[in-house]
Formats: structure tokens, sequence, C-alpha cells
């Protein structure tokens, strides 16, 4: 699969996942959500931790080369109110996102996932979930509790099958950075 396809897939499962949560009132309605500036987010969280959290150098060179990715970033925002980066390997991407608009509760309150697993990350809530339709298609996500609002964890294959447990292997990443995210 291409680099344009892996992003392809990875932009469609974080538009979907977010998506639904803005449906069930806990995203910002940006007007169409084509914005995609990094700037501050404006909701009471805004003051939280999150404000100054940057999820582009959040993981160390050292961990990205762990992971299998390019310690080089790439800009990952598809709404202003949810930026992020993401890293590119030869079987996977890993992306990292913020959101102050959003709590773990108030996403999984949205619904439409295949699967939506809640559970505790370093000693925050958090929750392992598919979006609809991704069962079976290499992805993963990890929403983890975080200044607020959440950090969203993601990864995808460049294949489906090209990471065996998609899941087990993002936790394994989040269970060893979780608990540097902000408080």
């Amino acid at each position: 699969m291409s680099t344009f396809s892996r992003s392809l897939t990875a932009t469609a499962a974080g538009l979907v996942l977010f998506g639904l949560a803005a449906c069930s009132g806990g995203g910002k309605n940006t007007g169409g959500g084509e914005e995609t500036t990094s700037s501050s987010p404006t909701s009471a969280a805004s003051g939280s931790g999150l404000a100054g959290f940057d999820p582009c150098t959040f993981f160390t060179p050292d961990e990205l080369t762990s992971f299998g990715v390019s310690t080089k970033s790439e800009e990952f925002t598809q709404v202003s109110f949810q930026p992020g980066c993401t890293w590119n390997g030869e079987k996977l991407d890993i992306a990292l996102q913020k959101n102050a608009d959003e709590t773990v509760k108030s996403l999984g309150e949205g619904g439409g996932f295949d699967k939506y697993t809640p559970t505790t990350v370093a000693g925050r809530e958090g929750a392992e979930l598919l979006v609809a339709g991704a069962t079976g298609q290499g992805v993963c996500n990890y929403v983890v509790s975080a200044g607020g609002g959440i950090a969203i964890y993601q990864l995808t294959g460049a294949m489906r099958d090209s990471v065996a447990e998609p899941c087990a292997e993002l936790k394994k990443i989040v269970d060893q950075t979780a608990s540097r995210l902000p408080k």
C-alpha cells in the first residue's frame, strides 16, 4: 500500500472517529472542519495541560525507531481542534493527536464503534477502540485522558495484515509512553 493510500486510510479512520464524537455533542463544529491549523483549543480545557502539549515532539527518536517508524513527523490534523502528527514506517504508521474538547467518556457516549473497550492506562482513564467498519483493516486507536482532554494514539498497518495484532502492538506503545502525557 502506498504512503498516499495509508494516509487516506488513516485520515478516513480519524475523521470517522471524531465526526461521530462531534455528532454526539462532544466535538466542536468548526464550519466544515476544513481548517487545519494547530491553533490552541478555545474550550475551558484550553487552560489545561493540553494547551502547551505538542504531540509532534512527544515521542523520542529512540522510541520512534523502536516502533519501526521514521523519526520525521508529518502533520496529521484533519480538524483544527485536534492537532497532531504521524510517523510513517514500512509496515505501519503511528499517529498522535490531542483534543481538549473531548473526554474518554464523552467520546464513548457517541457510539458508532465496532469496538469500544474502556481501560486504565498509566493510572488514567482510557479506551481501546475501532471505528465502525475498521475491524480487520489493520487499524487501532487508543484514547487516553490527558490534561483535561484526550490524547489519541493510532496505528495503521501498511496493509491489512502488515501487523498481526494492531491493538496489541499499539497497546505496547501506549503503555510505554502514556505516563508522560500532561495530567
